[in-house]
C-alpha cells in the first residue's frame, strides 16, 4: 500500500493562552499544499514484525523517535494483529519548516494501518491517535482547509479558496525546534481568542495588515534570513506572505498572471503550488 501525504501551510497563527498541562491554546487556519512525501506498507509473513527504512532528505532522529514508527506502535498496542509489516519512507517535504511534513507522514500511517487490517476505525477515533502523535496531526485526518482551535485538535472545516492564486514555497534550510519556539512567545502578546474566522474573512487583499502569525517576531529576532524571504515576497508583489506555523518555511501568495523572477541561494528549498 502506497500514500503520498501532502503538507500543510498556516493562514494566521494566534497564541491564546498557556494551558494547564503545559501546552498552548492556539488558533490558525491549516491549509492543505500538495507538496508530498511517500509512505509504503508492506505486509507479509517474509518479515519479522516490523522494518522500516527511509530515503530522500535526512532524518535525524532515531528510528524509535521517527513519528512514522510511533504511529505503528501506536495501534499495535491496541491492535495486535497488526504485524510484519515493512514500512518505507521517502522524504521530500523539509523538516522542522512549519509544514506539518512529519505530522502528514504519521497520519498517513495510521490511515493506511486502518485501511489494510480493517481496523474499522471511525474519524473521530482516528483524529484521537493522531493527536497522541502531535498536535497537527489530527488535521490531516481531514485533509481540507479547517479552522483549528484548542491545542489543534478541534477542527473545523473552512471555507477558504486559493485555487485562483499561485503560491511559492521557500525554506532556507533552517531547522526550528517546536517546543523552543513556543518558549519564546511573551505572555504579554498573546492574541486575543475569536479573531481569526473574521480576519480570514476579510479580502485577500487586506490580509497583509490583519492577518498575523505570532511566531514571526521572535523567530524573525533570531534568524534575519527568514525575514528576508518574507520581504522579498512583498518586494516581487505578494499580495501576502508570512512564515508558517512555527517556520522556518516563508510562504508568498500571488496573482496566477505574475511572472514571478526572484532568486534564492541554491541550498533553498523553493516550489510554486
Amino acid at each position: 500500500m502506497l500514500s503520498y501525504p501532502n503538507c500543510k501551510i498556516n493562514l494566521g497563527l494566534n497564541i491564546i493562552g498557556k494551558r494547564a498541562d503545559g501546552f498552548h491554546n492556539l488558533e490558525t487556519i491549516f491549509y492543505p499544499i500538495a507538496i508530498k512525501d511517500a509512505v509504503e506498507i508492506i505486509h507479509t509473513d517474509k518479515f519479522s514484525d516490523f522494518t522500516f527504512s527511509s530515503t530522500g532528505k535526512t532524518i535525524n532522529v532515531n528510528e524509535e523517535n521517527n513519528i512514522c514508527v510511533k504511529g505503528y506502535y501506536l495501534l499495535k498496542k491496541d491492535f495486535p494483529q497488526i504485524r510484519n509489516i515493512k514500512m518505507h519512507l521517502h522524504k521530500n517535504i523539509p523538516m522542522g519548516a512549519g509544514m506539518g511534513g512529519g505530522s502528514a507522514d504519521a497520519t498517513a500511517v495510521l490511515l493506511m494501518l486502518n485501511k489494510k487490517f480493517d481496523l474499522q476505525l471511525s474519524q473521530e477515533k482516528l483524529i484521537a491517535y493522531a493527536l497522541q502523535l502531535g498536535s497537527d496531526c489530527p488535521f490531516f485526518i481531514i485533509n481540507k482547509p479547517c479552522f483549528a482551535s484548542s491545542r489543534g485538535e478541534i477542527l473545523e472545516e473552512i471555507n477558504v479558496n486559493l485555487f485562483d492564486y499561485k503560491i511559492l514555497i521557500v525554506n532556507p534550510s533552517i531547522h526550528i525546534n517546536t517546543g523552543n519556539a513556543f518558549g519564546e512567545i511573551n505572555p504579554q502578546n498573546f492574541s486575543p481568542a475569536g479573531q481569526l474566522k473574521n480576519v480570514i474573512s476579510k479580502d485577500i487583499y487586506e490580509w497583509k495588515h490583519i492577518l498575523k502569525n505570532d511566531f514571526e517576531e521572535p523567530v524573525f529576532a533570531k534568524h534575519p534570513s527568514i525575514k528576508e524571504i518574507k520581504d522579498t515576497m512583498y518586494y516581487n508583489g505578494a499580495i501576502y506572505s508570512a512564515m508558517s506555523g512555527t517556520g522556518s518555511t516563508v510562504f508568498g501568495i500571488f496573482k496566477k498572471e505574475i511572472n514571478i523572477k526572484i532568486k534564492f541561494p541554491s541550498h533553498y528549498f523553493c516550489q510554486y503550488v
